[in-house]
């Protein structure tokens, strides 16, 4: 079980805890916020039903932490375990991490960073990696000043949507 992590800011205190089926409304709408500032809002396609099937149905594949200042919710962490082979370790990969604007410098997105990090080593994995925008430079300058670095010589691909059937079919081009 993951404890609560209560912190005191000035300005005000927060807690992140991992989510609940009854946060999935809240997570989704965090979600569809996130999209918008990335200027992403036509990719979001999926639906908070589904967010809730993946997160606590039959088989989850994934999991989040919720951020909440005075029990609203001012961010979110989704997350999934990876696998290295050179390593031949699991380790978690952070797929979006979203702190709301009117909450942000208050230690809310650290410590979200924080928490993985110790999830990650309580269940004895040994990395934790996420991917930015190459535009977001206040968030780069975030993730260099925990101590990141970025994997230049490695190249993103993605196989979505018909070219996802298609390659599943067999009808390569």
């Amino acid at each position: 079980m993951h404890r609560v992590l209560h912190l005191s800011t000035t300005v005000s205190s927060f807690a992140i805890r991992p989510a609940q089926p009854k946060d999935t409304a809240a997570i989704f709408s965090l979600i569809v916020e996130l999209a918008e500032y990335e200027k992403l809002a036509h990719e979001v396609t999926g639906s908070a039903s589904q967010l809730h099937t993946h997160l606590f149905g039959d088989r989850p594949c994934i999991e989040a932490l919720l951020a909440e200042v005075n029990n609203i919710p001012a961010g979110f962490a989704l997350y999934f375990p990876t696998y290295s082979t050179f390593l031949t370790a699991p380790g978690i990969y952070l797929e979006d991490l979203y702190v709301r604007p009117q909450f942000r410098r208050m230690g809310i997105g650290k410590t979200f960073f924080t928490r993985l990090a110790q999830i990650a080593l309580e269940r004895g994995f040994e990395r934790l990696e996420w991917a930015v925008l190459d535009w977001n430079e206040p968030a780069i300058a975030f993730y260099q000043s925990m101590g990141s670095v970025p994997l230049s010589e490695w190249t993103k691909h993605r196989v979505a949507g018909t070219a996802l059937t298609d390659l599943a079919r067999g009808e390569l081009t």
